[in-house]
């Protein structure tokens, strides 16, 4: 049943559940062999594309992203390019997790100067924050766990990590449709660009017919809320969960994947 496999691969992003070959001696296996199971393993793709951010109706920033698994680690990697205004900038991101969630690192920088980076340091996370113009490395620390989500400004592919690690801890498929536990789940998360940790909210509404770029789709939407935002955001059920589209409604934001 397609649930299966999809529920195995949200958050776990696809990992191997072949079961080894009954290991060979080393006098069994040539040289050759040998060589090849030297190389790290190829990265294997899990997503990639593009979200168009509208505000009124007027597409202002592209956001393109891409999603791989290598070595058990999942690496996702967005860009954004504003498409209005006469001062233009570009983002880039760069996030590791291991396939149980963990942070391994985050990265942030942009074209007119200044970076940004999280490392996790025992029961802390780290953040480093050079300003544009200057070389000194300012230091925050957070009392937050490795599995603390990120969920920086405008990159919208990091919700739709959060929705695939929501829907495997807390949801399941009982005769094709998903229940989940009663009430949103919360989730602890840190936002590096503004420097702080949130407490949210993601919760399962259920299957609706959305129009998207001009074509019906049915689509699952879930709500995600803060002290003080509410997005709605739908995926694809029968395309492993990618996120299709979010609405901001008190921003007029719409969010759509090209």
């Amino acid at each position: 049943m397609r649930s299966h496999t999809a529920t195995r691969w949200v958050f776990g992003f696809m990992l191997a559940s072949f079961l080894a070959a009954p290991a060979a001696t080393n006098a069994a296996v040539p040289k050759d062999e040998k060589k090849d199971k030297a190389k790290p393993a190829p990265a294997l793709v899990i997503d990639s594309g593009s979200f168009g951010v509208f505000i009124k109706g007027q597409r202002v920033v592209t956001e393109t992203f891409s999603i791989h698994q290598q070595n058990g680690n999942s690496i996702i990697k967005s860009q954004l390019k504003q498409t209005a205004g006469a001062d233009a900038t570009t983002q880039k991101s760069d996030l590791e997790i291991t396939s149980t969630g963990e942070l391994l690192r985050y990265e942030w920088s942009q074209d007119s100067g200044g970076t940004l980076s999280v490392l996790p340091n025992n029961d802390f996370l780290i953040e480093k924050i050079i300003v544009s113009g200057s070389a000194k490395t300012a230091e925050q620390p957070f009392l937050m766990p490795s599995s603390t989500m990120i969920l920086d400004n405008n990159f919208f592919i990091h919700r739709a990590v959060l929705i695939w690690r929501y829907l495997a801890s807390d949801c399941k498929s009982e005769a094709g449709n998903w229940k989940c536990q009663q009430g949103p789940a919360e989730f602890g998360v840190l936002v590096p660009q503004d420097r702080a940790s949130l407490r949210i909210r993601l919760e399962l509404v259920g299957k609706e017919k959305v129009t998207v770029r001009g074509a019906e789709r049915e689509l699952l939407r879930l709500n995600l809320t803060g002290e003080n935002f509410a997005w709605n955001l739908w995926v694809d059920p029968q395309d492993q969960f990618k996120l299709i589209r979010v609405a901001i409604p008190a921003d007029d934001t719409e969010v759509v994947r090209d």
